[in-house]
């Protein structure tokens, strides 16, 4: 008798439908996927290359160890967490960069790939306000660490790069950044970013980088500038409290007032 290894096989109503058939169904998503595919042991079911790496992808997902009803929650989360921001998710990121000529990396594929980094490490009240490609730690054409998808928030600056072996991610956080230098070369434009720890050296495509480097410049200054407006109220309203404590202050030692009416004043100043 021939064994049939049941794995390689679910049902489709009630039609068996093996490993090697050119066509079955994602249980995720209920696109139809080719030969590509993953098979969901605890579900009998097929899972397509795309809900795999939305769910986390084959690092964090143990499709032998999974339920479909686990992945749907799973991907469900990470659309919650996300929320109705366009610029939160890695295909609108990579749109941007495409639009605006701010980087392509390899292809398209890849620098999706790349950006889907960024989503899971957005901290909360953060939103991308521009992004784009280019290679990390650029020395020369040979020696670099090849591409990386960047993002400037309202809080950071995000890098992050998927590969075979896993995934990269760091973030400065704008206050931590003493300089951002631009040079440009007949081959590339090299973006330095310089922190207290570390200068990232980025080359960019020569015939955009000049506005990616503009592009970041306004976005920082924007944020700066909007920062300074909200706290100038804050610094005034203090500054008004301080100055009225120190005039009571002098209304006690001069013996105006008593040391409780002092007291009461102060209290009721700073709101206590």
């Amino acid at each position: 008798m021939l064994a049939i290894d049941i794995t390689l096989y679910s049902f489709k109503g009630d039609v068996m439908v093996g490993f090697f058939d050119r066509k079955a169904t994602c249980s995720v998503c209920n696109k139809e996927v080719g030969l590509n595919r993953f098979k969901i042991k605890k579900s009998d079911a097929w899972l397509c290359p795309s809900c795999l790496e939305e769910a986390g992808g084959a690092m964090a997902i143990n499709v032998n160890k999974i339920t479909v009803e686990e992945i749907k929650a799973i991907i469900q989360e990470k659309e919650d967490k996300l929320g109705d921001d366009p610029m939160s998710r890695a295909e609108n990121m990579y749109q941007y960069c495409k639009e605006n000529k701010f980087g392509s990396g390899f292809n398209e594929k890849w620098g999706v790939k790349h950006f889907k980094v960024l989503p899971d490490n957005l901290i909360r009240g953060e939103k991308v306000l521009m992004t784009f490609i280019g290679l990390h730690n650029y020395q020369s054409p040979t020696k670099h660490d090849s591409n990386y998808a960047y993002a400037i928030t309202n809080k950071r600056i995000l890098f992050g790069q998927k590969s075979f072996a896993g995934e990269k991610f760091k973030a400065v956080n704008h206050e931590k950044i003493n300089d951002i230098s631009f040079e440009k070369g007949m081959i590339f434009g090299i973006l330095t970013i310089d922190t207290p720890q570390e200068k990232f050296n980025i080359a960019l495509d020569s015939a955009s980088a000049s506005s990616i480097n503009n592009s970041i410049h306004e976005v920082l200054d924007k944020l700066k500038t909007s920062n300074a407006q909200n706290s100038s109220p804050q610094q005034t309203a203090n500054t008004s409290t301080a100055d009225e404590i120190l005039k009571f202050k002098g209304l006690l030692d001069s013996g105006v007032i008593t040391e409780e009416e002092f007291e009461s004043k102060k209290k009721q100043l700073l709101g206590l």
